[in-house]
């Protein structure tokens, strides 16, 4: 089983950058009700959908003030939770960055342990890749970051 995720979230001054887990130096944050992992959405949402499950805010409403900051690292165990309630395990991830800024290369390996430990597979199974828009578009204009992923599970 396959699925696909995309999530894209606006930069906010005041807010720290959290992509797969890690909280990375950077003039701006993500916006969003949770702690905003971008990343982590994207792969949330292709595990979901793999499973042939609704997106991610079924399970964590953006109006649910119990899920308000939420690390999305516990998204990701959920998503992992609800797979094995239906017999199901997560083989492996991949995923990508869109961005100008700031470089992901130097977080990787944190980032795959992170998402890796919240689906409980080996970061070897967890592809986590960045590019730019070329400074075209929104991501262009250094307005946010956009993420792509898609899982594989059985």
């Amino acid at each position: 089983m396959t699925g696909i995720g995309y999530d894209v979230h606006r930069f906010a001054e005041g807010r720290p950058l959290v992509l797969g887990g890690v909280t990375i130096p950077h003039t701006h944050g993500l916006d969003g009700h949770s702690d905003a992992d971008v990343l982590s959405h994207a792969i949330a949402d292709a595990v979901l959908g793999a499973m042939g499950k609704p997106d991610i805010g079924y399970y964590f409403p953006p109006g649910d003030a119990s899920c308000a900051g939420i690390s999305s690292l516990k998204i990701l165990e959920k998503c992992r939770e609800l797979a094995a309630e239906e017999g199901l395990r997560i083989i492996n991830v991949d995923s990508s960055l869109v961005a100008e800024a700031p470089k992901v290369l130097p977080h990787r390996e944190a980032m795959r342990k992170n998402i890796g430990e919240a689906l409980g597979i080996p970061p070897e199974r967890v592809g986590v890749k960045a590019t730019t828009n070329e400074l075209m578009g929104f991501i262009g204009r250094r307005e946010g970051i956009a993420a792509m992923a898609v899982a594989q599970l059985e």
